[in-house]
């Protein structure tokens, strides 16, 4: 780490709920970043109180490594964790690094290799060593995230991520989009792509989540979709939605009157009638929606980028 000029590259390592020993796992990232060649920073960010990690930071600045360990006072959430990095870092290279054993440190230097042709690269692991159930989980999450975006990725749990700066100062993270970084950099028109490291040996354990935790996944791939296709063109969403609604409403309301018509069917005690009177009233209201949402859009166009230079000559 260079100790006075600015550094090349900004380290960016977020500690959640999920950790490995902290000593062992930053000479290993250190080492590893040694051999690129380039001058980096460290920057830890708690996010939340662990004690434990904070005293071993503690000690490795005793010892005289250079690192710069940032504390929230409660858990905000990774994506949170790597803005406050990014706000606390200066390199024009960023680098995420998980907090636990997730890949081998000898891929560092191929991910930052990298960015010579890319803006963003992402770590996938692989060859994959963990369990099939693992691989399962995985392959399904990515089938649904790669149909509804459709985009190709493979490894969008792999915390390792190298992108430049830029990359940052134009997507703002909340909430869980971390995961979806690349999705999200790759529809701002950035240059996004994947490169293989070794999968750590330590990170090969079968893992099983709670249901919430998989409908939360859903609801996120969701969430992106939205983002990423009617951000910027509201009334194709809700009008289409507003539409179908309004136009089932209105097919059951004909049909009614043609039975009572037709068939003289009485239309009072009729269910069915309330039923298609308020999908007609429901389709307007979304339809609506989309409406105001264009004319919201409409009126601030001129302060919204949905797009980004790759270079300028001459």
């Amino acid at each position: 780490m260079n100790g006075g000029s600015r550094p090349t590259v900004s380290v960016i390592i977020p500690v959640t709920e999920r950790f490995d020993d902290v000593r062992e796992l930053y000479f290993r990232y250190r080492d590893a970043l040694r051999e690129s060649g380039l001058d980096f920073e460290i920057t830890y960010v708690l996010d939340g109180r662990y004690p434990d990690v904070l005293e071993a930071l503690k000690g490795l600045l005793r010892d005289g490594e250079r690192l710069r360990a940032v504390t929230l006072s409660r858990p905000f959430g990774e994506a949170t964790a790597i803005m406050v990095g990014f706000n606390h870092s200066s390199g024009d290279l960023i680098l995420t690094l998980p907090a636990y054993e997730q890949i081998e440190p000898s891929g560092i230097p191929r991910l930052l290799e990298g960015l010579r042709e890319q803006d963003l690269v992402a770590a996938r692991r692989w060859p994959r060593i963990d369990s099939r159930f693992n691989q399962f989980q995985a392959a399904g999450f990515h089938f649904l995230l790669n149909r509804i975006t459709g985009l190709h990725f493979h490894d969008m749990g792999c915390g390792a991520r190298a992108f430049k700066r830029r990359v940052l100062e134009e997507i703002t993270l909340y909430g869980d989009q971390h995961r979806f970084f690349p999705v999200l950099a790759f529809h701002q028109g950035f240059r996004v792509s994947e490169i293989d490291v070794p999968q750590s040996p330590r990170d090969a354990h079968q893992r099983l989540y709670g249901f919430g935790v998989y409908l939360r996944r859903l609801l996120d791939m969701l969430s992106v979709f939205f983002l990423t296709k009617f951000t910027k063109k509201p009334l194709r969403f809700f009008g289409l939605l507003g539409s179908g609604v309004f136009a089932l409403g209105a097919v059951l309301i004909v049909y009614l009157v043609v039975q009572r018509l037709v068939g003289d069917v009485p239309l009072s005690d009729r269910p069915l009638l309330l039923l298609a009177s308020l999908l007609v009233v429901l389709g307007i209201q979304i339809f609506a929606i989309g409406l105001v949402g264009e004319i919201i859009i409409f009126s601030h166009a001129k302060d919204i980028k949905d797009y980004t230079i790759d270079e300028i000559i001459g």
